[in-house]
């Protein structure tokens, strides 16, 4: 893994390394001490003022931008006065006249020319631009070339679906990596042609403005990016195979296939369940075929008088008797509680999914256990209801001794009831092996969709985490 980590790494590097700006050259360090402030003379000679003004203008006057500025010095004072095209002009014109030897300050009177006739003259400008356009036209074509050159590169690398599919633990992450290596290569094609023709602005401002949609991208496609990476995150961790039969939350049913946006289910009635990979990546997964071995248990109450060990015993040996119960791990019951008219026994017993069905198994032990314990004599007894009646609203009519379907002996009334006759436990054979049809219908799908369009990205090939 560290290795394809390292290759993807030099792969992306290459057309990224041309956008990194070349080293600057190291800036002279700088004296410790500052320059000393320009001090002004307490005497002038005689004619400066004029040649302060003539150097000036002359400047000027060589400067398309200033040939409408006035030029006026008096000890050393310069005024300036008149229009310019542009708000900017007025610090350069400042800037130059302040550079100028023997100069004391500048007094900037210019202002931009606002009139019509100035505005038009930007028109001019226009030809200008389009002239160096034209000229620069060859320049953009090879730099359109130099783009579409690193861009053929890319794809030509993205191609090698090979080299991706066996770098890569499944199919689904090495189709990203061949889609983040075209994008890698795209971008740095277009960045390096930009740069070409010193359109270091229009690079910035496309870099940024990407940064700024993609982040508005992020904020608005916030549930489908969460959806896609934990796509991904399945994919590699694969927790479950396909017709495993899982327990996502309270979602329950056997896997389908695992696409790189749902994970689909069938459910134990034959309807199909698909289920955000979001939402399974974030779930609690309960998979019941991992280990072939599972658990039923049920709970019987007996009787408060009767023995409860010995029914916890007898019940157990029961359980144990029972052919397709796994004698390793041992059945096991036990006493949870004592009810208000019973004591409640859990019973435990262990079997084997790949020959015994856990719903047919659990379906025959409880009936078992019951016949066994009823034919020993121990009595299941159902909730008894004692009713109070308010002696304001009637009298009663009977006694308020508690009665039972059985008379008092001695008291001569009424017929004793019949026992009901004891049910035991007989050697039918009953079918316990798993039950199929759910996993055939799986199986079925998949083979009939084994081309569809959304790719199972289960690999029975990588261990389940």
């Amino acid at each position: 893994m560290s290795r394809f980590l390292a290759i993807l790494a030099l792969i992306l590097a290459a057309p990224l390394a041309a956008m990194l700006p070349a080293p600057a050259d190291p800036e002279p360090q700088e004296t410790a001490t500052a320059a000393p402030a320009q001090t002004i003379a307490d005497t002038q000679d005689s004619g400066a003022d004029q040649r302060i003004s003539e150097r000036i203008s002359g400047i000027f006057a060589e400067l398309p931008a200033f040939r409408s500025v006035r030029v006026s010095v008096q000890q050393g004072v310069v005024s300036l006065t008149g229009t310019v095209p542009k708000a900017e002009d007025v610090d350069r014109a400042e800037a130059i006249a302040g550079r100028v030897t023997g100069v004391v300050t500048v007094e900037n009177g210019l202002e931009r020319d606002i009139s019509v006739d100035g505005g038009l003259g930007g028109v001019a400008n226009l030809q200008d631009r389009l002239d160096d356009f034209l000229a620069l036209l060859p320049l953009i074509g090879v730099a359109a070339v130099v783009a579409a050159v690193i861009a053929l590169i890319g794809y030509l690398l993205a191609g090698l679906t090979g080299v991706w599919h066996r770098l890569a633990p499944n199919s689904f992450l090495a189709e990203l990596i061949a889609s983040a290596i075209r994008f890698a290569f795209v971008v740095g094609g277009v960045v390096i042609a930009l740069d070409m023709i010193g359109a270091g602005a229009l690079m910035g401002a496309v870099l940024g403005g990407a940064g700024v949609v993609g982040i508005a991208l992020g904020f608005a496609m916030r549930d489908t990016i969460e959806n896609y990476v934990a796509s991904l995150m399945l994919s590699l961790r694969q927790p479950f195979r396909a017709n495993d039969w899982v327990l996502i939350d309270d979602l329950e049913g056997r896997v389908i296939r695992l696409t790189s946006r749902a994970t689909i289910l069938m459910t134990l009635d034959g309807n199909h369940l698909r289920i955000p990979n979001a939402q399974v990546f974030k779930a609690v997964i309960t998979n019941f075929t991992t280990n072939p071995q599972r658990r039923f248990q049920f709970d019987l109450g007996v009787d408060a008088d009767d023995d409860a060990v010995a029914a916890r015993h007898l019940g157990r040996d029961t359980l144990a008797a029972l052919d397709f119960v796994l004698a390793e791990p041992p059945p096991e019951a036990r006493i949870l509680e004592v009810g208000d008219s019973n004591v409640l026994i859990r019973f435990l017993g262990w079997v084997d999914q790949r020959e015994t069905d856990w719903w047919k198994a659990q379906s025959r032990a409880i009936p078992a256990v019951k016949a066994a314990l009823e034919d020993a004599g121990f009595g299941l007894p159902e909730p008894i209801y004692r009713l109070r009646f308010d002696p304001r609203s009637a009298s009663l009519p009977f006694a308020n001794e508690p009665t039972s379907g059985v008379v008092r002996e001695g008291s001569g009334e009424g017929t004793p009831a019949a026992p009901k006759p004891r049910r035991t436990v007989t050697d039918i054979e009953e079918d316990v092996r798993p039950t199929n049809e759910i996993a055939e219908m799986v199986d079925e799908e998949r083979r009939a969709s084994g081309g569809g369009q959304e790719k199972d990205l289960l690999d029975h090939s990588r261990p389940v985490e």
